[in-house]
């Protein structure tokens, strides 16, 4: 049986071509894409399958920041029973925060507490040591200890939710090997770099990017982490996924031999992360860094997800997750 790969955010940025990429390196592969729009995903569908007509591509609507569709998401996945592979695509680049329906802090919610209740219910499929899961966290260089706090981990406070969330995601990540690598559930956090994607051009009104892409293309001749396109910030995925593909039932010849792969994702350090680099006469490569995590806050602050995800499930008249 081929490998399954569920890419939250496909539809659009690293996760649209992150799904390309993987298709290329293993046509094979079956992907469920998990998007909130499914008319953008419907047409992303469409263009991987005019590319590889024999892919085996499903659909799922899935809106991290409702916890009504994580769960209604996570049902249907599990009906499925197919998910051996979990990457975890962009969420809000954004320093503006606000208060979702569910009563949390948005950028908090959508970049790692949605994923985190979809990665609590699907626990009975992730977990497998016959087949082994592989979450990818795309986490940022923008992840600051200095922005996170345990007493505050929503940030609901202070002025930059973006760099708490993501630095919040390494901590998660760390702890999720913890308590779920002997169940055959590993956990990698993932740098893309600098990428321009809708989110990114977002941020400022067009006519700054016309002037300013000149410049950062002239930059990135001297700084490695300048990717600029999805399609370079998903190389620390590929490499994850070529990982994760030692132990996953994989007949396809064309998955190179770089550094990651020739690990085995049990014997990957927990405390590293892995960034996407371009270097200036545009081959892309993989750097591994150490993440300024401590274990015990890590620790700490799983807790605090368990007490939350038992709080917010509650409110919702909605089971805990399957054990």
């Amino acid at each position: 049986m081929q490998p399954v790969v569920l890419v939250t955010g496909a539809s659009s940025g690293i996760g649209s071509a992150l799904c390309k990429r993987l298709l290329r390196e293993d046509a094979g592969v079956r992907l469920c894409l998990a998007c909130r729009s499914m008319q953008k995903a419907a047409a992303t569908k469409a263009v991987l399958l005019a590319a590889h007509p024999a892919a085996q591509v499903t659909l799922v609507r899935l809106d991290v920041s409702s916890l009504e569709s994580v769960l209604r998401a996570a049902s249907e996945i599990q009906c499925r029973k197919a998910v051996h592979m979990l990457s975890t695509a962009e969420g809000l680049i954004t320093q503006e925060d606000c208060i979702t329906a569910d009563g949390l802090q948005a950028v908090f919610e959508t970049n790692l507490f949605g994923h985190f209740i979809l990665i609590r219910q699907l626990e009975p499929l992730l977990c497998c040591l016959e087949k082994p899961s592989l979450l990818i966290w795309t986490s940022s260089s923008n992840a600051r200890k200095s922005a996170f706090s345990l007493t505050d981990y929503q940030h609901s406070k202070g002025k930059e939710p973006y760099s708490s969330s993501k630095y919040a995601t390494d901590l998660a990540s760390v702890a999720l090997n913890k308590h779920f690598n002997k169940q055959g559930l590993y956990s990698s956090v993932v740098c893309p770099g600098l990428v321009m994607t809708n989110l990114t051009y977002g941020i400022l009104p067009s006519f700054f990017w016309k002037l300013l892409m000149p410049i950062m293309w002239i930059i990135r001749f001297f700084t490695k982490t300048y990717t600029l396109t999805p399609y370079n910030g998903a190389e620390a995925q590929m490499d994850a996924y070529k990982a994760v593909s030692l132990l996953l039932p994989c007949t396809s010849e064309s998955l190179s031999i770089v550094w990651l792969f020739k690990q085995k994702p049990e014997s990957l350090d927990a405390l590293m992360k892995y960034h996407s680099c371009t270097s200036p006469m545009g081959k892309n490569y993989v750097e591994s860094r150490k993440v300024d995590v401590e274990e015990e806050t890590a620790e700490i602050f799983y807790q605090k997800l368990l007490e939350l995800e038992k709080y917010v499930l509650a409110r919702l008249n909605a089971p805990l997750s399957p054990k």
